[in-house]
């Protein structure tokens, strides 16, 4: 089959998919946000375009004007293409820097990078510190992948053969694709005249010791504690950056570019949590406010302007498809979403008009919701259906799948009934809960109030996308100081220590929206 090219402005990134594939999971990957989960709701993911052919949706005429949409605008959550085209992607121009307030932004010649160091990708984009705007975004697996599929393993795997083999692996890697932005950045000679001014790198704390060739064993035995979580900076030249440039991008990577890798806050909580504060905003807030991300180490923070705590909850593997029995990562082919139309199971799978080759975190948290509004699971996860419930041909749910489930699940809502605890407030004194990373974009809020796992409404719910990222991009702009003063005024605790942490686990066990 002939896949058809898509052109995206302004970076000039050229992808090709196969016709009829949606432009949701290939724009998600290059870091473009959809804050309702790419849903049609709140019209915020707009692509112009350019050229080719891409006829509006239904949600586009419900959230665009006839203006907009005459104008060539579409929302590119609801977009499957059937022709090449070229198209401009709104969100990319960054003018919502200007707007986050209370950062103050002060606009100045050069190129800035920010990196989001993930345990499976790492993103980098790089902005013309001018303007704000973006000029190239690159992504890929983090290749430290082959020693350990997630932090956990990882860790083990520094621990057993030393860290350095991992140090190194990161570096260059990073390195790598900065060289490549570059090249990119390069091609376009308006912006060749004024060089990088800083990279800003963020991750969780594992990732930061790893980068920073810091001793990790720390991390793996009580109480837990990072050997030290401070900002860590660096030059290009000692990173080994500068060594074999292309001539075309020599100039723009000076030996003695300042790289930083934004300090961590406490335990597993890292700088990807940190950078998620700055970019939801919760520190400045006069009311209380949450930011969760979901994954094998789940972070929360809780707070409002002065006062801010944070954990981290060992979810294990689940959201993102380990430890289940038709488990994948959220990639083409896995089922992302099921809901119930008409009584009957719909399901989504990512890439398309395809068949599923497997269930992701967020299709099994939505199977379980389903499963409850059937009878088919009860609230203490047993499954009333035999051993296993076939979610279509070939993929079916297990009894220890929703067991897995209520595991991660229960750790994440403990470490958030203690956080509430520990400022004094309930939660209805929520006003806001984000939503950060992969999962938390991809999750289906119903799911999660229904399972318990978040507190409700869903209309507190705002899957804010990649804090991480976004993040690191307005840490360009801010002091070093306002960064290292903003982590150590949140309160790090340490949930496996605390006193009531498994009595409020197992009361979580139970699959029942969270009240109280």
């Amino acid at each position: 089959m002939n896949k058809l090219r898509i052109e995206i402005h302004p970076t000039g990134k050229v992808i090709y998919l196969t016709p009829g594939a949606p432009l949701k999971d290939m724009l998600f990957q290059q870091g473009v946000e959809f804050p309702c989960g790419g849903r049609g709701a709140c019209g915020k993911c707009k692509i112009k375009v350019l050229e080719g052919f891409l006829p509006p949706s239904e949600a586009d005429k419900a959230l665009l004007t006839p203006a907009e949409l005459e104008q060539g605008w579409r929302l590119a959550c609801q977009a499957y293409v059937h022709h090449p085209i070229k198209i401009e992607l709104a969100q990319w121009t960054f003018q919502f820097l200007i707007d986050l307030s209370p950062i103050k932004i002060t606009p100045r010649p050069g190129i800035g990078i920010a990196v989001d160091v993930g345990t499976t990708t790492i993103v980098i984009q790089a902005l013309d510190l001018e303007s704000g705007t973006l000029l190239c975004t690159k992504s890929a697996l983090n290749k430290q992948a082959k020693y350990g599929h997630d932090i956990i393993s990882r860790l083990d795997h520094a621990i057993k053969h030393g860290p350095a083999g991992l140090t190194q692996i990161i570096r260059n890697q990073v390195g790598t694709m900065i060289k490549e932005v570059l090249i990119e950045v390069a091609q376009r000679s308006h912006h060749t005249s004024h060089p990088v001014s800083n990279v800003v790198l963020v991750g969780n704390t594992v990732m930061h010791h790893l980068f920073c060739g810091l001793p990790v064993d720390s991390l793996a035995v009580l109480p837990f504690e990072p050997s030290d979580p401070g900002l860590k900076t660096f030059t290009a030249r000692e990173l080994g950056w500068t060594d074999s440039l292309p001539i075309e991008v020599r100039s723009l990577l000076p030996e003695n570019t300042r790289v930083d890798f934004l300090p961590c806050i406490g335990g597993f909580v890292g700088s990807d949590i940190l950078a998620g504060v700055l970019a939801t905003n919760i520190h400045s807030k006069d009311s209380y406010n949450a930011l969760v991300d979901l994954g094998t180490n789940g972070e929360i923070v809780i707070g409002m302007h002065g006062k801010l705590v944070c954990a981290s909850a060992a979810a294990g593997p689940a959201f993102e498809g380990g430890g289940i029995s038709c488990g994948m990562r959220a990639v083409t082919g896995a089922i992302s979403a099921i809901s119930l139309q008409n009584g009957q199971i719909k399901i989504n799978v990512i890439g398309g008009d395809i068949s599923p080759r497997g269930i992701c975190g967020s299709g099994v948290l939505d199977a379980v919701a389903v499963g409850l509004r059937l009878g088919i699971i009860s609230t203490t996860g047993q499954l009333l259906a035999g051993e296993k419930w076939e979610l279509v041909p070939g993929i079916a749910l297990t009894k220890q799948d929703i067991r897995e489930i209520q595991l991660a699940k229960a750790a994440i809502a403990a470490g958030f009934k203690i956080l509430l605890r520990k400022l004094g407030i309930e939660v209805g004194d929520l006003t806001e809960v984000h939503l950060a990373g992969a999962f938390g974009n991809y999750i289906n809020p119903n799911s999660a109030v229904e399972t318990g796992l978040l507190p409700g409404p869903t209309s507190k719910i705002i899957q804010a996308g990649n804090t991480a990222l976004l993040g690191a991009k307005l840490a360009l702009y801010t002091p070093y100081d306002e960064l290292t003063t903003l982590a150590q005024q949140i309160q790090h605790v340490p949930l496996n220590t605390h006193p009531d942490f498994q009595d409020i686990f197992a009361e979580k066990m139970l699959l029942v929206p969270c009240t109280r």
